[in-house]
């Protein structure tokens, strides 16, 4: 019997999860009480929001960069600690959260990438990809959940907090130029050359994730002969 998606299992096996998950609930027991999930996954949002508008405003002003980065911090902050916060409170609310949470972080993402669209420092057509590729395996990781039971928030070690790090890394970087020379290649836009390994990286994930869960869901049900 296939499992609803609100009962899944959450599966965390980034380079980072367990140090993430302690930090998380020790956040979580010491936030006020006044703070609710739905705020933080409302902070997250806005979060995201801010990051894409100043990378949009750094266009005219690098010091902008410096906003994105606290930018993504705080998106970490209101996105990562949201279902710690209901889980160490037992204010659980299984579809509700999963639905809202996620649907929300598409939106995120379609602020984030727009704002790198027309930030100069990236090129839209290699933000759209990005974008896109982070969407296919985003979709691919909710048909899993919904036929396996198990959500998997992580492949080849990485995950979302993994991501928000690298990218803050980058964004402060580009305060030293946006530009990168590869030998006699010659200079590349630092964030698209980012942008093509993480284009090569999710089209890496998402084949392998295909794989494994077709073969899975093969052997679970076999043809009839």
């Amino acid at each position: 019997m296939i499992s609803p998606v609100s009962e899944h299992v959450r599966e965390h096996r980034s380079a980072l999860a367990r140090l993430e998950k302690r930090t998380l609930i020790w956040l979580a027991a010491r936030l006020p009480r006044w703070a609710t999930p739905d705020h933080l996954t409302l902070l997250g949002l806005g979060a995201m929001l801010a990051a894409g508008l100043a990378y949009w405003a750094a266009r005219w002003n690098p010091r902008a960069l410096i906003i994105a980065a606290i930018a993504l911090a705080l998106n970490w902050f209101g996105d990562s600690l949201d279902g710690t916060v209901a889980r160490v409170r037992n204010q659980e609310r299984p579809r509700y959260g999963y639905y809202v949470d996620h649907a929300l972080d598409m939106v995120g993402l379609l602020f984030l990438f727009g704002g790198l669209a027309v930030s100069g420092y990236m090129s839209p057509l290699i933000a759209l990809g990005v974008l896109v590729s982070y969407l296919m395996v985003a979709a691919e990781v909710f048909l899993a959940t919904y036929v396996h039971g198990v959500f998997r928030l992580s492949s080849l070690g990485v995950g979302p907090t993994e991501m928000r790090i690298v990218l803050a890394i980058g964004t402060l970087r580009l305060l030293y130029g946006p530009a990168i020379r590869l030998g006699k290649l010659g200079p590349f836009l630092l964030f698209d050359l980012g942008g093509i390994v993480a284009i090569a990286g999710l089209g890496l994930a998402l084949v392998i994730s295909i794989v494994r869960n077709t073969r899975a869901l093969y052997h679970a049900e076999p043809p009839e002969r």
